[in-house]
C-alpha cells in the first residue's frame, strides 16, 4: 500500500534525507538480518552468553540505548570500529540493483543524503550494490554523529548544522516512526517506508513503533513509486 501525497507538499523540498536499512532497500531483501544475526554472535562471544540470552540481551539494548552498539558501548565500553567492521562484514549480493529507485532518487531537485545509523563503509556498499550511490551528495553515519544515534536531537542538529539543512526545505525517509519525530517537530516532510503490505517480516514487533503515528505525515512500501508521485510538483 502506499499513501498518495499531494504533491505540493514536497514543493519547497531541496534537502532529501534518506535512512539506509530497510528503507533505501526494502524489509523482504533480508540484508539487516545478517547484521542482526552477527551482532547477537558479537554480544554472545564479547559476555559469553549463550545465544538465546545474547539476543534477549542485544534487543534490550536496542530498545533502551537506541542501538545495540551504544548499549555495549554504555554498559561494556567496547571498541566501536571493532564492532562495527565485525556486524558489517556481510553479502551484500543478496541486494538486487534498483535503477528504478536510482532514476526516482536521481530526479529530485537538490541534495540527496544517506543518513544512518550504521557506518559509512556499510552505507557506501550497500548503495553501491543498489547502483544509487552515486546520486547522493554525502553520507553522515554514526562515527559523524560521534556514536550518538537516531532518535537522539543533538544528532540531527549537528547532521542539518553540518549541511546548512533547514527543516521546512527537507524531507525525510525512515522505517522506524521514533526517528521521524525530531525530524517533524523541525518542519520536515515525514515519510514512512514499510513492508510490502505490511507482510510479516523478520523485524521485531516493537520497531514498527505504533506510539509515534504523529510523526509520520505519509507512509508507503513503494519508496521509487512514492518519489516519482512528488515529482509532478518540482517542475
Amino acid at each position: 500500500m502506499t499513501e498518495l501525497p499531494d504533491p505540493t507538499r514536497f514543493a519547497r523540498v531541496t534537502d532529501w534525507v534518506f535512512d539506509l536499512d530497510n528503507t533505501l532497500y526494502p524489509h523482504h531483501t533480508n540484508l539487516f538480518s545478517q547484521i542482526d544475526v552477527r551482532m547477537t554472535a558479537y554480544v554472545s562471544e564479547l559476555l559469553q552468553l549463550p545465544r538465546e540470552d545474547a539476543r534477549k540481551l542485544q534487543k534490550e539494548l536496542y530498545q533502551q540505548y537506541g542501538t545495540t552498539l551504544a548499549g555495549l558501548m554504555a554498559r561494556h565500553n567496547i571498541d566501536p570500529d571493532d564492532f562495527l567492521n565485525k556486524v558489517h562484514d556481510i553479502d551484500y549480493s543478496w541486494l538486487a540493483p534498483d535503477p528504478a529507485l536510482g532514476e526516482a532518487i536521481k530526479a529530485l531537485p537538490g541534495r540527496k543524503f544517506i543518513f544512518t545509523n550504521g557506518d559509512r563503509g556499510h552505507a557506501e556498499r550497500a548503495a553501491r550494490q543498489l547502483g544509487i550511490l552515486d546520486h547522493f551528495d554525502d553520507i553522515f553515519d554514526i562515527v559523524a554523529a560521534e556514536l550518538m544515534p537516531k532518535p537522539a536531537q543533538q544528532t540531527y542538529d549537528k547532521f542539518l548544522a553540518l549541511h546548512r539543512i533547514a527543516g521546512p526545505n527537507a524531507a525525510m525517509f525512515e522505517d522506524l516512526a521514533r526517528n521521524l519525530i525530531v525530524p517533524k517537530a523541525l518542519g520536515m516532510q515525514t515519510v514512512l517506508v514499510v513492508p510490502n503490505n505490511f507482510e510479516p517480516t523478520f523485524s521485531e514487533i516493537w520497531e514498527r513503533d505504533p506510539a509515534y503515528d504523529d510523526a509520520v505525515d505519509f507512509v508507503t512500501d513503494d519508496l521509487a513509486g512514492f518519489l516519482r508521485t512528488i515529482a509532478p510538483a518540482q517542475s
